[in-house]
């Protein structure tokens, strides 16, 4: 099988897989959810050369992050008792404490820079764990919000790489680059190609009512139109800054999740940023409905 067909393949699993699990049920996202985190965070670690007390810690405190936030989003407000709140408060304070015991790890050992692991640990939690976890709480306020997500970030890439590739090829000098050192190939025209097609895809998702619980039965434009530009900023913000990581290491991909695709972090780079952004957004404008 060719690599074009390897890479659309795998694409098409990967993205019916995502869209299935959403529809199907919270708890099959969620399941495909951690099996990802944990997946990205081992993949994090290998690309900038963790110790094995590090990798298997990290997993360790995504496990305990992720019940954490999924036990607080999905028990439903109305059955919290102290029961509930107790088995939280109890994953929190394991959480703490296998940060703690990664921290006192290096310490016992004397590494020579033990802030090397350190601050790979805290990464691996900050930018990769926490931010897929909020997408949870997409999903728990609207299944058809956390699909938009997915689709408008599919739109933001397939817009920049179409409109970006075509004007380099069109036009005489070239297009406008945007950070060359970070990703060479990211231009402005693409940039603005991408924002061009999310803001129309979404436009059209709005048609259908996916945006009903934040913008209202009467589809108010300026909401979603808000998401979508939160979607092409950050994602596109998220993007960067997975390349520049790639680029510090001196990797091409960070693994190998998905034939022609690359790993974890490149398939999930944009929505790492998007999410946590989007998830404040949302429940903004649905307390603002729920006064009115």
């Amino acid at each position: 099988m060719s690599e074009f067909w390897k890479r659309t393949l795998s694409g098409a699993i990967f993205v019916a897989c995502v869209i299935g699990s959403i529809l199907w049920h919270p708890a099959a996202f969620c399941a495909l959810l951690l099996i990802i985190m944990c997946w990205g965070v081992w993949e994090f670690h290998t690309m900038v050369g963790s110790d094995s007390t590090t990798r298997w810690g990290s997993l360790i405190a995504t496990l305990l992050l992720w019940t954490g936030t999924q036990w607080f989003v999905f028990v439903p407000e109305n059955t919290l008792s102290h029961q509930s709140w107790g088995i939280y408060a109890f994953i929190a304070a394991a959480y703490i404490l296998v940060i703690i015991g990664i921290l006192m790890e290096e310490l016992w050992h004397k590494e020579v820079n033990p802030i090397h692991n350190w601050g790979n640990l805290f990464i691996s939690q900050a930018m990769i764990v926490f931010p897929m976890s909020t997408m949870g709480s997409i999903l728990y306020l609207d299944k058809w919000l956390l699909l938009a997500l997915f689709v408008l970030i599919w739109a933001n890439d397939t817009g920049a790489y179409c409109v970006g590739s075509l004007t380099a090829k069109w036009m005489p000098n070239g297009n406008h680059k945007m950070f060359i050192r970070v990703s060479p190939k990211k231009s402005w025209e693409g940039l603005l190609g991408g924002i061009i097609v999310t803001i129309l895809v979404a436009y059209l998702l709005g048609h259908f009512g996916w945006f009903d619980t934040i913008a209202g039965e009467s589809h108010h434009k300026a909401i979603i139109f808000g998401f979508a530009a939160l979607v092409c900023a950050f994602g596109t913000f998220g993007d960067l800054m997975e390349s520049l990581m790639k680029r510090t290491v001196g990797v091409k991909d960070s693994g190998h999740f998905l034939p022609g695709h690359g790993g974890v972090l490149d398939r999930f780079d944009s929505i790492l940023f998007a999410s946590p952004i989007l998830a404040i957004y949302c429940y903004i404008c649905y307390m603002f409905w729920s006064l009115f």
